[in-house]
């Protein structure tokens, strides 16, 4: 506690690294530029060199890491491998996650088989977070996006057995077009966009429940108007329609899945932070300097499976740090400040940790956050102890519904 209370002291926040171990993929998703569809040289990271990496990772006080692709479980024995290597050098939250094409055809003699074999090493790594990611709530819809019929199905048909090894799977959304049934238009076609995607987003969250998923996470649509600096180093992006929105038109949904939000959160665990989300609405209709600043770059890391380099995050591809082993991380910059992209996966804890980290490297300003908007610093308050009752999102033990019941 004392070391943690030093780097807080220090402007440094517990730290996490994201890596991308590889950039193939066997899926079509219109919303990423790896989707399999796409023709240009693939590449994948051996695992000696990321070891290399979470050696580094702990020697620094990292204690996440996030192995994503591409599809990271098209090289699943090497995954599990990493995450338990990671979780004996002492990362504890460890996790990854799928398209789902493993969960097809649950129909077939060895399917089960299968997915004992995935659900006993993933709880032999003993991951902290599995995701698996749906589009929407239509199956249809989400199987045409990623080009994978029948997926829906036998995701529903994994969860028990999944559940059976106490792994408790997140539904991974990446905010999109066609989370709206895109099979009934003509039933929005007198709605506001608000209402559109608050009917949405209430559609999305009880499909997943129904599915048998126990938590739920948001990615922000990553439409940027500043594309030219940020030069994305990271493939999770597209020109598409279907993940394109103006800055008005985010308001509309940022503010449609902050109410949703509240509305299940007694129902399933939702990741997503309700003070995190409102600080985008009042960044993208007040200002910028609103929001809290981006740790990417100073406690959060992103290496690309190209040729194993360190980025600030997978966006500010301009701005290479070499191999991540050989950084010196005690010569960071900590008075950068980026909020030049919605992306929630640095986005959301450096919100998360903004007022812990103003309390103790700027007292006057954080006392002058709290009057200046005590909505949000009530907002704060409250998914701190939304995020206890929920375990802190540990997707090895179940929910606890009598302390979600709270909310």
């Amino acid at each position: 506690m004392l070391k943690k209370i030093h780097s807080l002291m220090q402007g440094r926040i517990p730290g996490q690294i994201i890596i991308q171990y590889t950039d193939r993929c066997n899926a079509r998703c219109p919303q990423c530029s790896m989707n399999v569809g796409n023709s240009f040289r693939r590449s994948k990271l051996d695992v000696d060199s990321v070891k290399k990496i979470i050696d580094h990772a702990v020697g620094n006080d990292v204690c996440a890491l996030s192995i994503t692709g591409g599809e990271p479980l098209l090289y699943f024995d090497e995954i599990i491998e990493l995450l338990k290597y990671a979780k004996e050098a002492g990362i504890k939250y460890t996790r990854t996650g799928t398209n789902g094409f493993l969960f097809v055809h649950p129909e077939k003699q060895n399917w089960r088989s299968r997915i004992e074999k995935v659900a006993a090493g993933l709880a032999d790594a003993d991951i902290y977070s599995f995701w698996i990611s749906i589009d929407s709530a239509c199956p249809l819809t989400h199987e045409k996006m990623r080009g994978l019929p029948g997926v829906i199905k036998g995701i529903e048909s994994a969860l028990p057995i999944l559940h059976g090894y106490n792994i408790y799977p997140t539904a991974n959304l990446g905010i999109n077009r066609n989370i709206v049934d895109i099979n009934n238009l003509s039933a929005y076609s007198s709605l506001t966009m608000y209402d559109v995607y608050r009917n949405a987003f209430r559609m999305f969250y009880q499909s997943v429940i129904d599915l048998g998923f126990t938590i739920v996470n948001a990615c922000y649509p990553m439409s940027v108007q500043l594309q030219d600096t940020l030069n994305a180093v990271y493939g999770a992006t597209s020109d598409s329609h279907i993940v394109q929105f103006s800055r008005a038109e985010k308001v509309h949904v940022f503010r449609a899945l902050f109410d949703v939000i509240a509305e299940y959160r007694s129902k399933i665990r939702i990741f997503s932070p309700r003070s995190s989300v409102y600080a985008l609405i009042k960044q993208h209709t007040e200002g910028e300097e609103f929001c809290y600043p981006c740790r990417g770059g100073q406690d959060f890391f992103f290496i690309d499976a190209r040729d194993a380099n360190t980025f600030p995050c997978g966006y500010r591809g301009n701005e290479s740090f070499g191999k991540f082993w050989e950084l010196d991380l005690s010569n960071i910059d900590h008075t950068f400040t980026c909020r030049r992209c919605d992306w929630e996966c640095f986005r959301d804890p450096s919100e998360l940790f903004g007022p812990i980290l103003a309390i103790f490297t700027q007292p006057f300003s954080f006392l002058k956050r709290i009057a200046k908007d005590k909505t949000y610093m009530k907002l704060w308050y409250k998914d701190l102890n939304y995020f206890s009752a929920c375990g802190f999102f540990n997707g090895r033990i179940p929910p606890d519904y009598k302390k979600l019941a709270r909310f």
